[in-house]
């Protein structure tokens, strides 16, 4: 007889704080209004310690500019839930080839062990359409959008016991549903790592680890100014753009037993962003990023 599992009223009952005894390494964490900055919060308000990961100088050369570091650390962990939880930082340049293993080695050192690992972090910048990109661009995406995703993956799994919990995420931008004008180099490295899910969840299942790409759909991190705002307003049908805290929720269930059976998935969490009333139009406002 095939064997049927009934939970019983315990199982069904949610835990308060899901992510106790568990640590995350939350990378690409270096701004208040950043998407990294609002998982890295939901994860440690679900219970878990966190490092976070940040490259200031990466974010002092774009038009929002860099934050300040220790407010960062000092607002995640006012959102710590569990009383034995904490939080930790690094600092690494992911197109340093060293850099996933330092900063999987950091949490290690830190905390003894990374039960989730949250590849947020990419490159701003630096990129063209395809009359324009050139192999400079095309090598320093590809170094840190997806090289540097792939080999946190591998320093994570190297690292990780088979305890219950494992859980590897991805970040991507949703360039299977629509093209990204101007951004040849940063489309080819984000989608590499939608397509590649699959295969590394695979790889991975048998060591308890579970890996889902998240396609966050367009986030007001601070770069959306009201003229973006005025053309893609039909588009969402809730009335607004997705919050940073958007994506983090969707995350930090993932990051949770009660998903434990979803891997190898990628995940768009758009708000009903509709790119089909965009045809004709501008293609900077609806790239889907």
């Amino acid at each position: 007889m095939i064997p049927v599992h009934h939970p019983d009223v315990g199982e069904l009952r949610r835990e308060t704080f899901p992510l106790a005894g568990r640590v995350a390494v939350v990378t690409g964490a270096s701004r208040r209004d950043g998407i990294g900055y609002a998982i890295a919060r939901r994860l440690a308000a679900y219970g878990a310690s966190v490092m976070i990961h940040h490259f200031r100088p990466h974010d002092d050369q774009q038009p929002w500019g860099g934050d300040d570091i220790t407010a960062v650390v000092t607002g995640v962990r006012a959102a710590l839930g569990w009383d034995r939880a904490q939080v930790a930082e690094v600092s690494a340049d992911m197109a340093d080839p060293d850099a996933p293993q330092a900063v999987i080695g950091a949490a290690v050192a830190e905390f003894g062990h990374v039960d989730i690992l949250v590849c947020n972090h990419a490159r701003n910048g630096g990129d063209a359409a395809l009359d324009e990109v050139d192999v400079d661009m095309l090598d320093g995406h590809w170094a840190v959008d997806a090289r540097s995703a792939v080999m946190l993956a591998k320093a994570f799994a190297a690292q990780h016991d088979g305890r219950p919990g494992g859980r590897v995420f991805f970040m991507t931008s949703g360039q299977s549903m629509g093209p990204m004008p101007g951004e040849i180099a940063y489309a080819l490295a984000k989608g590499a790592l939608a397509e590649i899910t699959l295969t590394i969840a695979d790889y991975l299942a048998d060591r308890g680890i579970c890996v889902n790409t998240i396609n966050p759909g367009p986030v007001q991190t601070g770069y959306l100014d009201q003229a973006m705002w005025d053309y893609v307003a039909p588009m969402f049908p809730g009335g607004r753009y997705g919050f940073p805290d958007d994506p983090a929720r969707l995350i930090a269930w993932l990051a949770t037993d009660e998903a434990r059976w979803i891997t190898g998935q990628v995940l768009n969490t758009e708000g009903g962003f509709g790119r089909w009333r965009a045809r004709g139009a501008d293609p900077r406002y609806v790239d889907g990023g």
